[in-house]
């Protein structure tokens, strides 16, 4: 009697495991679909350090490597890293240094360079791309540094040189839906 419950005990958890991890032997059809769709949820998400409510544009491909603003932008940041007031003001134009000036007055600050340097990750590299010139204006995207994104900065053309001038209309439009709430 004690062997026939063992062996139909032992015939029945066989059974619950072969029930219980068996499948179909066809591949499932969806499979590709179902992964593919993943993939596409995957890079269409909204970062976690994106502000609520904030459109972020997908990542536009590769142009140019910035040939005339390129230069503009490592002089910047190596002025920076220098901490190089004349480095710095060489690059800037003369309406973002005025503002820059003016913001570094009011938290007694001397040193321009030194200053700009505390809101920028000046450590880490930074990449150029998709320089657009139209006239004495120009936007080049600019990743590295405290932008984690490719993020499209405004240029200008002063004197016959390419100064930066601290402008961009995405990091505009994102304090502007910071102030207003929406």
């Amino acid at each position: 009697m004690r062997s026939e419950i063992l062996t139909l005990l032992f015939a029945l958890t066989l059974s619950v495991l072969a029930v219980a991890c068996g499948g179909s032997s066809s591949p499932n059809a969806n499979v590709a679909n179902a992964n593919k769709a993943a993939v596409n949820a995957e890079t269409t998400s909204t970062p976690a350090n994106v502000p609520e409510g904030t459109i972020v544009k997908p990542t536009a491909e590769t142009t140019n490597n910035a040939p005339t603003i390129g230069p503009v932008v490592q002089a910047f940041y190596e002025a920076l890293r220098k901490k190089d007031d004349a480095g710095v003001r060489a690059v800037m134009t003369a309406d973002f240094i005025k503002r820059s000036e003016a913001d570094m007055r009011s938290e007694n600050e001397t040193s321009l360079a030194a200053f700009m340097a505390k809101y920028d990750i000046i450590d880490k590299p930074v990449e150029v791309r998709n320089e657009k010139i139209q006239g004495n204006r120009a936007v080049a995207e600019i990743k590295g540094g405290a932008y984690l994104r490719w993020t499209p900065f405004e240029f200008a053309n002063e004197g016959g040189k390419w100064k930066y001038t601290g402008g961009s209309a995405d990091l505009d439009a994102v304090k502007n839906q910071s102030t207003t709430g929406k």
